[in-house]
């Protein structure tokens, strides 16, 4: 044991003399030559004049609280803690001057099973889709004044809420509005088009 013990103290002696201490005390790091070499910023673009302006759609004001104050036609708000889906949902109100729209949904998260019914001025259009990962829809012809458009959850699938991303179009093509709703079974998200 004393011999091992032995040839482990000179194995560590040696390599002790064998290391660089010296370059300890005297170790300069090597500055870079070009240290405010600065990246090329990219050329700013200029939109082409050629362009019509983006038109923003007009937005009306419309109080949810009226708007869902019919208990008859929208479930009452059941939000409990934690738990924020469980009302109706109001997605906005928008001026047009298209005589038809083009209505686009799909499921927005995974692909769960969730169903909805759809209502125009309170009148069944669309009394069962299966939301799926593919836009589906349907157009309709506006009425002058207000057309409410009424997306009711008939399941939140195998997920809460039930969800789903929603697109209108005018005539010509253009977006009149684009967005999600996360409502609970038994509630509507509502988008209501003016039509001047």
């Amino acid at each position: 044991m004393k011999k091992i013990l032995f040839l482990v103290t000179i194995l560590s002696i040696s390599l002790q003399g064998y290391s660089q201490k010296e370059l300890k005390d005297k170790y300069k790091p090597i500055p870079a030559k070009n240290s405010e070499i600065k990246e090329p910023l990219p050329p700013t673009e200029t939109p082409p004049n050629d362009l019509p302006p983006v038109k923003e759609p007009t937005v009306i004001k419309i109080s949810p609280d009226d708007l869902y104050k019919n208990n008859s036609l929208y479930k009452k708000e059941a939000n409990v803690e934690g738990i924020f889906y469980r009302r109706n949902e109001y997605l906005g109100a928008f001026v047009t001057n298209t005589a038809v729209s083009t209505v686009r949904y799909r499921d927005a998260a995974f692909v769960d099973g969730d169903k909805i019914r759809v209502f125009l001025n309170d009148k069944v259009i669309e009394p069962e889709v299966n939301l799926v990962g593919e836009f589906q829809g349907f157009k309709i012809t506006l009425v002058p004044g207000i057309n409410k458009i009424d997306f009711e959850a008939l399941n939140e699938g195998s997920a809460s809420p039930n969800t789903a991303e929603f697109q209108v179009y005018d005539d010509k093509g253009a977006v009149i509005e684009a967005s999600q709703w996360n409502v609970g079974t038994g509630y509507k998200a509502t988008i209501i088009l003016y039509k001047e």
